[in-house]
């Protein structure tokens, strides 16, 4: 916790912790679906409603609407280009061009969000607007303006800027934020805030599951959790296909699947240590840009550390072959570096007068020991005194963060235990052609702990996701019995950790509006379990032995359920069972129907006239389509329905009170003679009759 790491020793920990304890501003939350106490201020929770209340005043408004031919046109002059936007895109094209304050995209990595953004770009300015564009970082900003000709800031300068009066947005003004994900909730609500006063429309695109926002909050899913939008999951970054299947697996959750892909293409390569297959990933980046200079190419892995490592093997290979000029030292912002002409180069801070953003990438053409020219990749010439610019580092290797925004031709990975599942979704999405995934044996035993810390879902949450009356577990047109209430007032009303023995102070605060209550932790666990479940039907479906760590998910996916919801897991599970397309749905992130259907089967688990009516109902559709298959001749498909049958009918041993219920109904189950006193072994009894009439006439 912040507090840990900041404090000097345990006497200024206790104090800091004692001012923590006394604060009138601290609020206990409950339990996070991983089980771990969550806290947060009173300022945050009312950040968060004013964040609520402008994106609801901007997704109200309608003034800027982009009328039929205003559309046609970009849409016409994209075609001339080459350009033809797929169904979603055009979807997604068509909900930002409506006339409404507020439009949310949510697209995979590599889905073409920036191509469909210049072709609105054109619709907006053949309307009369003025479009700018922003994101958090500066490599983020470059990718935006390259891919859709948008002029793009970071959000920081843009907030700098309003500070001194300068670049007001106005009505005629439409506001795109990319990779909005990454923004955290007190920035998100300025910037909407500044918009809304200004009467200009906002876009927000990204995706939730990428890399989070460092600063608190997870206000772009929040936002698309209560104004929905529109989504794009058509991956085009890969040229292959099964590469473009491997991206969606990691967009959805199923990090496994992607790393399984890839293993089987031979692009997983493992070593004995870390610093061997930092050896082997060296090698194999150096032989493959050798072979194919003209392509572009990154290493990606989680710290500054091992970016430094990295760095430093890869230019000793361009060293030992000649291809870099004299070294010449630099006093850079991060230590002392050797830079020579030839050399790769990665700009780390924005810098207007250089027209260079953090991440921006080139190659150094001259170098002194206070001057230096670079041609960036984008194909500029760059001067400038290191004693006025040194924030620069080698850039053959970066990490994760710098590259969400960034496309290449092929990456290189190495993977370490700091990484989770939105790291390895960003890292293992920006190639176009190959990607080799790199680890030691000394961080990763085997496949199976890599894919366990790679799956690690690491989401950010927001203080509503937290509010335990109804609304937490209503989202979307889901309606829930007032059981489902006191499940969500079982969370802790204080927490348990260094906190114990102290209730924070109690306060009254704003009622949030009951449609921004979320089930944000029901909704994740249940999107975890079903990910899991989809995996094992997955390996079932193509006939392959289900790997242990996808039993060990879909365990811990259960326990984390029902942690959230009693006996979730039980309720998932058998509704899964009845509708098995439910599990793509929800691994995909639409988990309505699948929270519906769980929900049913909790009223069957507690009503038993409803288990009786469904068993009566279950017996006679698998009664009559067993029959169907004896007329026709298919042997093997009636007898996988006796069994199930015969199932059916050894359940009632363990249901007593449906077996009573049932006595009264044996004429609608198909029973004519009293065969004994047991009601399922009658049943049993009678399929068996029944199989051994249609042998015997068969015979």
């Amino acid at each position: 916790m912040f507090v840990h790491r900041h404090s000097d020793g345990k006497e200024q920990f206790d104090l800091a912790m004692s001012a923590v304890r006394g604060s009138s501003d601290l609020i206990a939350l409950g339990k996070d679906s991983r089980g771990e106490d969550r806290f947060t201020s009173r300022q945050m929770i009312e950040t968060e409603q004013r964040l609520g209340r402008v994106s609801e005043l901007l997704a109200e408004r309608e003034r800027h609407q982009v009328e039929g031919n205003g559309r046609e046109g970009a849409l016409a002059r994209a075609a001339e280009r080459g350009l033809a936007l797929s169904s979603e895109q055009r979807a997604a094209f068509e909900h930002m061009t409506d006339g409404r304050g507020l439009s949310v995209v949510v697209g995979y990595a590599g889905t073409g969000k920036s191509a469909m953004l210049g072709v609105a770009r054109e619709a907006w300015e053949s309307a009369g607007y003025t479009v700018r564009g922003a994101a958090l970082s500066g490599i983020a900003t470059d990718g935006l303006e390259h891919g859709s000709g948008i002029a793009s800031r970071t959000i920081a300068s843009l907030e700098h800027q309003w500070g001194q009066g300068h670049e007001l947005l106005t009505s005629r003004d439409v506001l795109v934020i990319d990779e909005a994900g990454m923004v955290g909730t007190r920035q998100m609500e300025r910037v909407l805030s500044h918009a809304a006063d200004a009467g200009a429309k906002v876009v927000l695109v990204g995706d939730p599951q990428q890399l989070q926002a460092i600063e608190a909050g997870a206000a772009f899913r929040a936002i698309h959790e209560r104004h929905g939008g529109v989504e794009i999951s058509e991956v085009r970054r890969q040229h292959d296909g099964w590469q473009q299947e491997a991206t969606r697996h990691l967009a959805t959750g199923r990090t496994g699947l992607a790393i399984h892909a890839y293993e089987e293409r031979g692009m997983l390569h493992v070593a004995e240590t870390r610093e061997a297959a930092r050896g082997e990933l060296i090698e194999r980046w150096d032989r493959e840009r050798q072979g194919s200079p003209g392509d572009t190419r990154i290493i990606l892995t989680h710290t500054n550390d091992e970016v430094r490592e990295l760095n430093d093997a890869a230019r000793g290979k361009l060293r030992a072959s000649g291809e870099l000029g004299n070294d010449v030292a630099i006093r850079a912002e991060r230590g002392d570096r050797q830079f020579a002409s030839g050399d790769r180069i990665m700009f780390l801070r924005n810098e207007r007068g250089l027209v260079v953003k953090n991440g921006t990438l080139g190659t150094v053409e001259q170098v002194a020991p206070q001057r230096m020219a670079v041609r960036t990749d984008d194909g500029r010439n760059v001067a400038f005194d290191t004693k006025d610019y040194a924030h620069i580092d080698h850039g053959y290797a970066a990490t994760i963060h710098k590259a969400q925004g960034m496309t290449v031709d092929r990456a290189h990975v190495l993977a370490t235990p700091g990484m989770d599942s939105h790291g390895a979704y960003v890292a293992m999405s920006r190639h176009r052609d190959g990607m080799a995934l790199h680890y030691g044996r000394d961080d990763f035993a085997d496949q199976s702990k890599l894919v366990r810390t790679l799956s690690r879902e690491r989401g950010k949450d927001m203080a509503s996701d937290y509010k335990p009356e109804q609304q937490f577990a209503e989202r979307r047109g889901i309606t829930f019995r007032e059981r489902i209430v006191d499940i969500a007032r079982q969370l802790p009303e204080r927490a348990k950790s260094i906190f114990a023995g102290f209730r924070p102070q109690a306060h009254k605060l704003e009622a949030l509006p009951p449609d921004q209550a979320g089930l944000s932790d029901q909704r994740r666990a249940v999107e975890r379990y079903a990910r899991a479940a989809a995996d094992i039907g997955q390996m079932r479906e193509q006939g392959l032995p289900v790997l242990p760590h996808q039993r060990d998910a879909l365990e811990k996916a259960g326990k984390a359920l029902d942690a959230v919801r009693p006996h979730g897991s039980a309720d998932l599970a058998s509704a899964l069972q009845r509708q098995p397309s439910l599990a793509r749905e929800a691994a995909d992130g639409r988990s309505q129907g699948a929270i519906r259907a769980m929900q049913l089967e909790a009223e069957f688990r507690v009503d038993p006239a409803q288990r009786a009516d469904r068993f009566v109902s279950d017996w006679q559709r698998l009664g009559q389509a067993r029959q169907a298959m004896q007329r026709d001749g298919d042997t093997r498909g009636a007898q996988r329905l006796t069994y199930r049958m015969a199932d059916m009918a050894k359940s009632l041993e363990r249901d007593a009170q449906v077996e009573s219920l049932l006595r009264g109904r044996t004429r609608e189950l198909g029973i004519k003679t009293e065969l004994g006193r047991d009601l399922g072994r009658d049943l049993a009894a009678s399929i068996t009759m029944e199989r051994s009439r249609s042998i015997g006439m068969g015979l």
